[in-house]
């Protein structure tokens, strides 16, 4: 027929056009996600446009609160249109179970050896180490709050106070207020009796409270005033006494510290640049460019040791800070999270 060559021609073309069009359309940028604020601020100047520069590719960034229904739901729906994300212990531990992440190339990362013990998985390397801890401002408190106890104390520090939306540390903070000591927290929470005390003492508090959901609340908060003290990140306190003069104080006795770690979401289309993302991250060199601008412990030995003296007493991972502080009980949170969330809603909206 005469059209078959026109045809042929045709089809071939829109085969092409449609062909451009899909891989226009799959293309897209590698996007790391991060926690927002001051240190998202500061990630982007050491590890996001360096590495951009260094692979000649953008990097697109992203901020989340965190919360692992928000992982399995974009991978579960394929073709995540997030590559690389920081993300909490639990959400670590739950995803790699899970088969939500990418398994890590070490040898990219130097050996697991290179890092703390708590910062190596299959599925994931310590970003940081960072701290919930009692905060207050030093300008407006003439006596210095000195532990969870005097958080609850609200005759002699009147006023109202700021914890994270949730169970977990709400219930850890509860039992170190009602005197159970850091190393007994767990074996004490891990009871029925346990959490029932967690609970009542949480009573005592509940008229007091304004309780947040992201980081970045905790400061404005302190900022203005609405709080006498608060739960905060102690990378987010030493980042706004630097960036805008506060005099804000973090408590580190009875603070409770965990690693965060990167990601790569499971089939993300630029897994291979995430790898290489992360391996840059991960060097020494540029992880001991971030307490400079927010004081976070690093997870790679050798970042850690080139931190300079004056800037140490600010990180979770000073041996003074780390005394009377509580490692974060990655596996009793998975074990009783579903659970002792759900108790914490329905007690939260009585």
């Amino acid at each position: 027929m005469p059209t078959t060559r026109p045809t042929k021609l045709l089809a071939a073309l829109l085969a092409g056009t449609i062909g451009f069009g899909l891989a226009a359309a799959e293309a897209r940028d590698l996007t790391v996600v991060s926690w927002g604020g001051n240190y998202q601020d500061a990630q982007r100047e050491i590890y996001f446009k360096p590495f951009a520069e260094l692979s000649g590719k953008p990097v697109l960034d992203e901020s989340w609160d965190g919360g692992y229904g928000v992982i399995a739901a974009k991978v579960k729906a394929g073709q995540p249109n997030w590559d690389v994300v920081q993300v909490e212990a639990e959400e670590l531990a739950l995803g790699c179970a899970d088969g939500m992440y990418e398994q890590l190339d070490w040898d990219k990362l130097g050996g697991k050896d290179l890092y703390l013990p708590s910062a190596v998985s299959d599925c994931g390397v310590g970003a940081i180490v960072w701290t919930t801890a009692l905060a207050y401002d030093g300008d407006k408190l003439k006596e210095a709050p000195a532990s969870w106890a005097d958080f609850w104390n609200v005759e002699k520090f009147p006023g109202k106070r700021g914890l994270r939306k949730g169970a977990k540390y709400a219930l850890e903070f509860a039992l170190l207020a009602d005197g159970v000591t850091p190393d007994e927290l767990y074996d004490v929470l891990g009871t029925p009796e346990g959490v029932d005390r967690a609970f009542k003492k949480l009573d005592e508090i509940k008229p007091h409270m304004i309780w947040w959901e992201s980081g970045a609340q905790p400061l404005q908060l302190l900022s203005s005033g609405e709080v006498v003290m608060t739960a905060a990140y102690n990378g987010r306190i030493s980042g706004i006494n630097k960036t805008e003069g506060k005099n804000f104080k973090v408590v580190w006795p009875g603070s409770i510290y965990a690693v965060d770690s990167w990601v790569i979401l499971k089939d993300a289309e630029n897994k291979d640049a995430g790898m290489d993302f992360i391996a840059f991250a991960s060097k020494a060199e540029n992880q001991a460019k971030l307490p400079p601008f927010v004081a976070y412990g690093l997870p790679n030995k050798d970042a850690a040791a080139m931190v300079p003296a004056d800037l140490q007493p600010e990180l979770p991972t000073d041996p003074k800070n780390l005394e009377g502080a509580v490692s974060l009980d990655v596996d009793f949170w998975i074990d009783n999270s579903e659970a002792l969330t759900e108790r914490f809603n329905a007690w939260l909206a009585q």
